[in-house]
């Protein structure tokens, strides 16, 4: 990956440590990096949030500062984040541009305050990164809300030259397993008398995280049909990569895309012409595109999917993790858009 905007934090403190100096004064070498007082942390988004307590189990507890109904790419911090991560043992990040706001705050971590331990989750997977599809690219932004009132705030973070790579790594299980060993790893070297604990927690999880795979292999094999339609972003390329599914979506990989009528015309044809019975949306977006290409097609019915990127209202009232996520809303989305049941 490119790492420019942390290359250069690195070199001169950056915008964030310059702003932060007074606020971080006292923290810096509070505490030696170890098991002695070792309690957690913050992580930077719901996802490695929930990785990272699943992983500490009752040794330490991480939080994240995005909040619930909002996704952690596109958000941008308060001016006490600074000072309450440094504050605490660890960080767990990705360091990708999508995620500006996280790459400033790891890199005056690391410059600065060594008592913190930062994690990338990222750090054994960059080598299986996706390219952006840029092909609906270079529109301008937007903002709206869902039909619940939440609004959409998976926007653009740095300049379009910066996205080399789609983020939503994690939706793929395979790779979310080796982020979650990473994330055990990292917690290790920082609570060495602990590290035994995180491991097996770490290797616990990933036994869930390989039903998931199960049920997406099981459904690219029955599916009958090898194209589905998401009327909104794709965030699930990795999906697509992994087990062979054609995701059609008229708006491409950015939530910043109107899409033309062209190529909602063309969207409806393909539902037709497959035999679409059920259109799939983000959840974390307006329905109302899948409901346009329902009302003016054979499709009968919308189905909401999660880029598993945040949570909801709803869901965090349930108790749902990545996991129910992907099982409980996922999983069962792509059944009946592929015909897979």
């Amino acid at each position: 990956m490119t790492h420019s905007r942390r290359s250069v934090l690195k070199r001169g403190g950056g915008l964030l440590a310059a702003g932060a100096a007074t606020s971080l004064a006292g923290c810096s070498g509070a505490a030696d990096q170890g098991s002695a007082g070792f309690d957690g942390g913050y992580a930077a988004f719901f996802t490695l949030n929930d990785w990272a307590n699943e992983v500490a189990g009752d040794r330490a507890s991480f939080e994240s500062p995005v909040e619930v109904g909002r996704l952690g790419h596109g958000w941008t911090p308060d001016g006490n984040l600074a000072a309450d991560v440094a504050s605490t043992d660890a960080f767990v990040y990705l360091d990708s541009p999508e995620f500006a706001w996280a790459q400033d705050l790891a890199a005056t971590l690391e410059a600065d305050y060594d008592s913190v331990a930062v994690i990338d989750a990222l750090a054994d997977v960059e080598g299986d990164l996706l390219d952006w599809d840029h092909s609906h690219e270079g529109e301008d932004g937007h903002e709206e809300e869902n039909h619940d009132g939440e609004e959409n705030h998976d926007g653009d973070e740095g300049g379009q030259d910066d996205r080399q790579h789609d983020p939503h790594v994690w939706v793929d299980p395979v790779l979310a397993a080796r982020m979650v060993e990473t994330i055990a790893t990292g917690l290790g070297e920082a609570d060495p008398d602990n590290a035994e604990a995180y491991a097996d927690n770490a290797a616990a999880y990933a036994e869930e995280l390989d039903a998931v795979d199960s049920a997406f292999a099981s459904i690219a094999e029955s599916a009958e049909r090898d194209v589905a339609v998401i009327a909104g972003h794709n965030s699930f390329q990795y999906l697509e990569a992994r087990y062979g599914f054609r995701l059609h979506s008229p708006v491409g990989v950015s939530p910043q895309n109107e899409p033309s009528q062209s190529e909602i015309a063309d969207t409806i044809e393909l539902v037709n012409a497959e035999g679409i019975d059920t259109v799939l949306y983000d959840r974390f977006e307006s329905p109302r595109l899948a409901e346009t290409v329902v009302e003016n097609s054979d499709a009968t019915e919308t189905m909401p999917v999660s880029p598993a990127g945040g949570t909801t209202e709803e869901w965090n009232e349930a108790g749902y993790g990545y996991l129910e996520q992907m099982t409980e809303v996922n999983v069962p989305a792509f059944e009946r858009a592929f015909g897979a049941q």
